[in-house]
């Protein structure tokens, strides 16, 4: 741990959420990991590895998405369609209903 500690505080913190500048240190801290619990004769990976990783998360990556990008709202450009079309077609469809309900009374 001490070694990829180091590691990460030479990389700059804002390329910690970038898989291919981490990539190399978080594959030799998973190697140690299964090293140890192997010199340890446990299985790997076990209930301590798991909650070592979750605590290396937890303090390096605490703010990386899945995708490497901090999660943002889309520009309303974009989100704005994506709920007024909706909204749009709801009413239109209450409004002919409504219509069409109102039109069928009068044949009868």
């Amino acid at each position: 741990m001490a070694k990829f500690r180091l590691d990460m505080q030479e990389l700059d913190q804002g390329h910690w959420c970038i898989w291919e500048d981490t990539v190399e240190l978080y594959g030799e801290l998973t190697n140690c990991t299964y090293l140890v619990a192997e010199k340890m004769d446990c299985f790997w990976p076990n209930r301590l590895v798991d909650e070592f990783f979750i605590r290396v998360h937890q303090h390096y990556f605490h703010d990386c998405s899945l995708s490497g990008r901090l999660l943002q709202d889309p520009p309303n450009r974009i989100l704005g369609p994506f709920i007024a079309v909706p909204i749009l077609v709801t009413l239109l469809m209450t409004a002919l209903v409504v219509w069409r309900s109102k039109r069928s009374e009068g044949i009868v």
